[in-house]
């Protein structure tokens, strides 16, 4: 079974790190907003069917719609408006590369309003070093052709800051619920839908159906796969291989989405890009051990103090 779990691992880093392309292919036909519509609507049906199937559902849940309404705009409506919006602005490896720095924010917002990460000395190397990727991605001392988007990579950091939040957020309400992932996440992108709907301008989206490229990428590349198939796997891997390996799942799709853009978008690559990657994934590794280190002192703490 845990080769299973492990096959799901590189499958969910893969389908994760596709995104990108097929987001840049459907920005030449629809708006980044009807990108976001799309995607949710075609990524609620697997797992509405899936928490039909398993019963996860269940009319209690009712009284914390306030708590799925915030989580369905930091984590999915909000999230996926900024990446869309991101991506448009950015060669497509540049914006995966980009994503790698979602732990980096989780752990901040985490430090910020949680108040239970200690800072230790190498987690802030780890921060540090992150976002060092940042600025090499960046270039703000770049002009002509090298120059990178400003406001594309603002609008990835952003998006990247809200789904760390929502991360802070669900540990903070919504752990303490008894409440299955499955049904938490029917619930998120449900409710997401339905504000996407109400507030998304629908004029001319019809001319994604005029590329069957785009329309597949949506569809499937990111509805089907990048959101339905994407989250029951992250559950999958969760529940037999735990939340860190699973989290670590986002290690993957900076390296995916710089391969295929290289080589099937044909997207220039420098040595700064893959200095910054090699930055970024070194900062998060860096975080995360800095973070298993306090954690283990302070059970050292407490028997030092009960001596």
């Amino acid at each position: 079974m845990k080769n299973i779990a492990y096959f799901a691992f590189a499958l969910l880093g893969l389908i994760w790190g596709t995104n990108f392309m097929f987001m840049k292919w459907a920005v030449e036909w629809i708006s980044p907003a009807q990108i976001v519509l799309l995607r949710s609507f075609f990524g609620f049906l697997p797992i509405l069917i899936y928490a039909l199937a398993t019963r996860a559902l269940s009319w209690r849940h009712v009284r914390y719609i306030h708590h799925f309404l915030v989580m369905a705009l930091l984590a999915t409506a909000i999230y996926y408006y900024l990446y869309a919006q991101g991506t448009t602005l950015l060669l497509s490896s540049v914006a995966g590369l980009l994503s790698g720095v979602i732990p980096l924010f989780t752990f901040g917002c985490a430090f910020l309003f949680l108040r239970e990460e200690k800072l230790n000395a190498r987690m802030t190397m780890g921060v540090l070093l992150g976002f060092v990727g940042v600025l090499l991605i960046a270039r703000p001392w770049a002009t002509g052709d090298a120059a990178i988007s400003v406001q594309g990579v603002m609008y990835m950091m952003l998006g990247s800051l809200s789904i760390g939040c929502s991360f802070v957020y669900a540990k903070r309400f919504l752990t303490g619920l008894n409440i299955s992932a499955v049904a938490l996440c029917t619930y998120q992108i449900g409710l997401a839908l339905l504000i996407l709907l109400l507030v998304t301008d629908k004029t001319g989206m019809q001319h994604i159906t005029e590329s069957p490229k785009a329309m597949i990428g949506v569809s499937l590349g990111l509805g089907l796969l990048g959101t339905g198939v994407a989250y029951i796997l992250y559950y999958f891997i969760v529940e037999r291989l735990g939340a860190v390996v699973a989290a670590s799942a986002t290690y993957i799709p900076p390296v995916v989405a710089l391969l295929i853009g290289i080589f099937v978008a044909g997207e220039p690559v420098h040595a700064l890009d893959v200095l910054a990657i090699a930055a970024i994934l070194g900062g998060v590794f860096v975080l995360q051990s800095g973070r298993r280190v306090a954690a283990r002192e302070v059970p050292v703490r407490v028997v030092a103090a009960a001596d």
